[in-house]
């Protein structure tokens, strides 16, 4: 199943000032883009993934600003590691010998990207490539989304849903 067409423009715009970013020499900041497409409103949250608390946090912040939009959907993007298709069947083995994807020298660099709409979620990594001749920059690869239907996660299922606290909802526990 492809992304609405509705939802193609933020997408397609977002993965672009990802690119540039990444062009420019800078790292990607985690980021969520919270929108509603009718009043064609985008709010940027920051995602810290510091710690399972603040994991959390950033999760109600999501949510929380999703209610009080009203939106529509949710586009996150943050710099990942991935192993290779070769390699996945040994991950266990893998992070018990180099601790974490990164450190082991099959980790591929990639952006971890979701969209979250009523008709679904989306997720794609397309991987960060470098952009000779300079060390520094690096560019993004074409992001291949795959459509699916149960997900779930920390950072899933943050849309307001019928019948749960809009924008009078408390904030006060972010």
């Amino acid at each position: 199943m492809q992304i609405p067409e509705a939802y193609r423009y933020y997408v397609d715009n977002l993965l672009e000032q990802a690119r540039l970013v990444l062009e420019r020499g800078e790292p990607l900041v985690s980021r969520a883009f919270v929108g509603e497409l009718t009043g064609q409103r985008v709010v940027t949250v920051p995602v810290d993934a510091s710690s399972e608390e603040a994991m959390a946090r950033s999760a109600r912040l999501i949510r929380w600003q999703a209610a009080l939009l009203s939106a529509d959907f949710i586009f996150q993007m943050r710099e990942a590691w991935q192993l290779p298709q070769k390699h996945q069947a040994r991950h266990d083995d893998i992070l018990a010998r180099y601790g974490s994807i990164a450190a082991s020298p099959y980790a591929e660099d990639v952006v971890a990207v979701s969209l979250e709409t009523v008709h679904g979620h989306w997720l794609a990594t397309p991987h960060i490539r470098p952009k000779p001749p300079s060390k520094k920059r690096r560019t993004l690869g074409v992001a291949d989304f795959r459509y699916f239907p149960e997900i779930g996660g920390r950072l899933v299922g943050l849309l307001p849903q019928a019948g749960t606290a809009g924008p009078g909802a408390d904030a006060s526990a972010l």
